[in-house]
């Protein structure tokens, strides 16, 4: 098998995407989904950063390149059917999501709404210069 065979071994969906989950390595917190492709995933093993695919961007996107937010990957694991990648990271800045939250989960269904539960830690104007 070739160096990189573990990469033939995911079941890339038609797009060559698969989603990627970033987990909290010691809480276990889920953080945020993103997309991967072959070679965002390959830069991230390499590099020790997360690496995405961004789809509304059509291009790579290094976690925290604007924001300073960057995600040190401790391990990667996929699932039984090799079609999700779950990356167990280091939230440097204690921001995950762009809305300034610590995780983009911050919304949950209270009685048939959606109400918010995490507060904003920082301003997203602040990171994005927006």
């Amino acid at each position: 098998m070739s160096e990189s065979g573990w990469l033939d071994e995911l079941a890339w969906g038609e797009a060559g995407l698969l989603p990627a989950i970033a987990q909290d390595a010691d809480s276990g917190e889920v953080l945020m989904v993103a997309w991967m492709n072959r070679d965002a995933l390959a830069a991230t093993v390499a590099s020790g950063e997360a690496v995405y695919w961004s789809r509304s961007r059509g291009r790579f996107w290094h976690k925290g390149e604007e924001s300073g937010h960057t995600q040190t990957v401790r391990e990667v694991r996929i699932d039984c059917d090799a079609d999700v990648i779950l990356l167990k990271v280091v939230q440097h800045g204690g921001v995950a999501c762009h809305t300034g939250r610590r995780s983009c989960f911050f919304r949950r269904l209270q009685g048939g709404a959606w109400e918010e539960v995490a507060r904003v830690l920082r301003d997203p104007k602040e990171i994005y210069g927006e």
